[in-house]
């Protein structure tokens, strides 16, 4: 039997296997992803998983609606919708430091 991957391994692979051709990160609810861990890790939160390595920064989240897409760090937008928004705007010089 294969030894069982680390949190951090599965959701890497997951960005790296599940995307669609043409985009660097992965819908967690869309591409399977919550379902896949949860089943892979017997019912543990992905939510809670994606938090703590986003926090570490293993992983970018970006909100979107129905849930968050995950990308490897590097990979993702530089800048939020909102900080971009703000930058058109002239009233954001300098994207924001994110802890994501």
């Amino acid at each position: 039997m294969k030894n069982k991957l680390s949190q951090e391994e599965f959701v890497r692979l997951a960005i790296a296997r599940l995307r669609l051709e043409n985009y660097k990160g992965i819908h967690s609810v869309y591409s399977g992803f919550n379902d896949a861990f949860k089943s892979y890790f017997e019912g543990a939160n992905p939510i809670d998983a994606t938090g703590e390595l986003s926090r570490l920064g293993k992983i970018v989240l970006r909100p979107v609606k129905g849930g968050v897409m995950l990308y490897i760090p590097g990979e993702g937008p530089e800048m939020s919708r909102g900080d971009m928004a703000l930058k058109k705007m002239g009233l954001l010089e300098k994207p924001a430091a994110r802890e994501s």
